[in-house]
């Protein structure tokens, strides 16, 4: 006699089904092919009539068509820049009854760029009709979260997506930088960074790095002495230095210590680096300091901006095996702190006038209602304004950490 095992079919709803095949389609694709992948799939299963890939160029002014074939959109006047400022999806119309959703594309807080789909609209409106718009959106939202994850891994396999970023060429001492930073921007439990690099198509010395635990949030700001590839090598040489050591568990005391060996070890004093470490206790807000330099650090706390002074150290590699010590810190919930390099506070207005404490202070004011992803490239235009428009003669770094506290 036959026997028969019934199985309760597990039903997959049309919804459901059509993002994991968007899903599958990304996952699949071959590195160099996944805008084709998505656009094949969105025309496919939401009867999208255009897709198109904007990725944000390395001075972080525009976003630049991964396809080709159109000129550039601006961050600051463009729907598709709304989106990418704001981290919200955008819908304009489109022309012919048709609407155009532009879409954040971002990783753990790292905003790549934004992907722009444009849609028929149904002309017969209601309320159903409405909120099934509202899940399609937040379908597509959710498909450009798995294209941005798509285009980190493929980055290891092929140029496309970093060349889409490049709205003139890089020096080669900027490649050197780019390559070595970590993202511009980023997320975690109780925290939000935000950081930028200007010129930044020709930077050479100035960089930073941060890494994150189930604990702890290290960051590193340093400025690297010299000019072009000079300054990249031996910020290359530093930071590597301290990633090591930081990887092998060491406290940041110990980190400075190590690379500071390196640098001497490979400079001899000719060369050295400046940096200014933080390592947070994520649970408490707890932190050491290590002020090896010329960075420095302002901090925001109930609506005012005042300069946090830590005991100078000497720059990593000017002498031989220099003992460093880590000052105790705390961050309050709610805290805003600001790291500049001294391409930021020294740089000199037309008429000789250093940027200085007092600018900085007005600068971040007026920046506190921004998140910290859009604080550096705020205050970057008011350098940009204090210096009168001159080509920057040296390098300028911002870095923004908000500290909520968990």
């Amino acid at each position: 006699m036959e026997r028969r095992i019934g199985v309760t079919p597990v039903v997959v709803s049309p919804v459901t089904h059509r993002f994991t095949a968007a899903e599958r389609a990304l996952r699949t694709a071959a590195p160099n092919e996944l805008v084709d992948a998505v656009r094949r799939v969105l025309v496919e299963r939401y009867a999208a009539v255009a897709v198109e890939l904007l990725m944000a160029d390395y001075g972080l002014t525009v976003l630049q068509p991964v396809s080709g074939g159109r000129e550039p959109l601006s961050v600051y006047d463009s729907a598709a820049g709304r989106a990418f400022g704001a981290q919200e999806p955008y819908i304009e119309p489109a022309g012919g009854g048709r609407v155009r959703a532009h879409l954040p594309v971002t990783v753990r807080g790292d905003r790549l760029g934004v992907l722009s789909v444009t849609l028929p609209e149904d002309e017969e409106r209601d309320a159903d009709t409405d909120a099934e718009v509202s899940g399609v959106l937040g379908e597509l939202s959710e498909i450009a979260q798995v294209l941005g994850h798509e285009v980190v891994v493929a980055e290891r396999a092929t140029d496309l997506y970093l060349r889409a970023r490049r709205r003139d060429r890089l020096t080669l001492a900027a490649e050197m930088q780019w390559q070595l930073l970590p993202a511009r921007s980023g997320t975690g439990p109780g925290y939000a960074l935000g950081a930028q690099l200007e010129p930044a198509y020709a930077v050479h010395g100035d960089n930073f790095d941060w890494s994150a635990t189930a604990d702890r949030l290290t960051l590193y700001v340093s400025n690297g002495m010299g000019e072009g590839t000079e300054a990249a090598l031996l910020t290359n040489l530093a930071v590597n230095a301290l990633r090591n050591a930081r990887r092998a568990g060491l406290p940041i005391a110990d980190q400075a210590a190590l690379a500071d060996q390196a640098v001497h070890a490979h400079y001899g004093g000719r060369s050295y680096l400046s940096v200014l470490m933080l390592d947070v206790e994520l649970a408490t807000g707890r932190a050491q300091v290590v002020d090896a330099g010329s960075p420095r650090l302002l901090r925001l706390r109930a609506g005012t901006v005042e300069r946090v002074g830590f005991e100078a150290q000497l720059p990593l590699g000017m002498f031989e095996e220099t003992d460093y010590a880590a000052q105790p810190f705390r961050v309050e919930p709610g805290d805003r702190l600001v790291f500049v390099s001294d391409g930021v506070h020294a740089v000199a207005s037309p008429a000789g006038e250093a940027y200085g404490d007092v600018a900085l202070a007005r600068a971040i004011s007026s920046t506190r209602l921004l998140p910290a992803a859009e604080v550096p490239r705020a205050v970057l235009r008011e350098l940009t304004g204090h210096r009168g428009g001159r080509v920057p003669q040296d390098d300028a770094l911002v870095v923004c950490l908000d500290w909520h506290g968990r």
